[in-house]
């Protein structure tokens, strides 16, 4: 599964935002000079991010956005949601009894898939933006070796 921009970009601004506000509104163009993300676009994200009731928008001077919930309360898939951002592993339709594939059949590999955008989708549902913010993010970015297993030779299973 890859993520888009679209997905990456409003958890971004959505930590910025989370990071910065401090019970007062934040402009769009300093999150937008912060995280190296154009202004029209991040507007357009935070027009589907407050019809979505993640945050709220403050006219006037000194006007902004602040956070609708706590950043406790708010959930990065809750975020992804939001911006129309599929959580998904399989090329299929989410909820359809139809298959990707040409005879509209489900390939071989589809339960597998399917049941990775739903671990995916937990795991995007029990980090909050409190949690990124606050570097609580468990796991690691380490790549693990694999294990290696020594097939023993008839001998050495014969003299034990």
């Amino acid at each position: 599964m890859k993520l888009s921009t679209k997905g990456r970009y409003a958890v971004m601004a959505m930590v910025d935002l989370a990071d910065s506000s401090r019970d007062r509104p934040v402009a769009l163009a300093d999150i937008a000079d912060r995280q190296e993300i154009s202004l029209s676009y991040l507007e357009q994200l935070f027009g589907k991010l407050r019809k979505g009731g993640l945050v709220r928008s403050v006219r006037g001077p000194g006007g902004g956005y602040l956070l609708a919930r706590t950043a406790e309360d708010t959930r990065i898939a809750d975020v992804i949601l939001a911006v129309d951002e599929p959580i998904r592993a399989t090329r299929c339709k989410s909820g359809s009894p139809k298959g990707c594939k040409s005879n509209q059949g489900r390939c071989l590999t589809h339960e597998l898939w399917e049941e990775l955008g739903n671990q995916i989708y937990l795991y995007l549902a029990s980090v909050s933006l409190a949690d990124v913010v606050d570097r609580r993010v468990s796991g690691s970015t380490r790549m693990f070796e694999p294990r290696t297993t020594k097939i023993k030779e008839p001998s050495q299973v014969a003299a034990q």
